[in-house]
C-alpha cells in the first residue's frame, strides 16, 4: 500500500473521485488502516486503538506524507501482532461476531487479506486512471 500511494505524482490526486469512481485512494488507504489496526492490530495484537470509520470514507486532504507513516506505523503493528499469535490460535474463535456469527481466526484473516487485495486493486486501478 506504501509503494502505491507514494507512486502518486500529484498529490490532491489521492483525493480525487468521479462519477465511476466514488471512494479515492486517500479514503480507501485510510480505510484499510483502520480495518487492520482495529481488527488486527487491537483484537489480535491488543494494541490500542479507537476507530472512526465515518472519517475513513469522509475524511479528506490528508497529507501523502502522514498517509504514509500511518502505512509504517501499521505494518509494525499488524508483524507485531501476527508474530504474537500461536498457532494453536487459528482454530479457535475469534473474538468478535463481524458477520453476526462465530468465525476462526484463520477464516477471518484470510477474510482480512481478500478484502485488503480487493482495496489496494482498487488503489492501483484509480492511481492510473486519474493520476494524471
Amino acid at each position: 500500500m506504501k509503494v502505491e500511494i507514494d507512486a502518486y505524482s500529484k498529490e490532491e490526486n489521492l483525493w480525487k473521485v468521479d462519477q465511476r469512481i466514488t471512494n479515492s485512494a486517500g479514503n480507501l488507504c485510510l480505510h484499510l488502516i483502520g480495518n487492520m489496526s482495529y481488527f488486527v492490530g487491537k483484537e489480535i495484537g491488543g494494541f490500542q486503538y479507537v476507530r472512526d470509520r465515518d472519517f475513513e470514507f469522509a475524511g479528506k486532504n490528508v497529507p501523502k506524507s502522514e498517509l504514509i507513516a500511518m502505512i509504517e506505523k501499521l505494518e509494525h503493528v499488524v508483524t507485531a501482532s501476527l508474530e504474537g499469535l500461536d498457532e494453536c490460535m487459528l482454530e479457535k474463535d475469534y473474538p468478535l461476531e463481524v458477520f453476526g456469527s462465530k468465525m476462526t481466526y484463520n477464516f477471518f484473516l484470510i477474510h482480512l487479506f481478500g478484502h485488503f487485495s480487493y482495496h489496494l486493486g482498487q488503489i492501483n486501478y484509480h492511481r492510473r486512471i486519474l493520476d494524471k
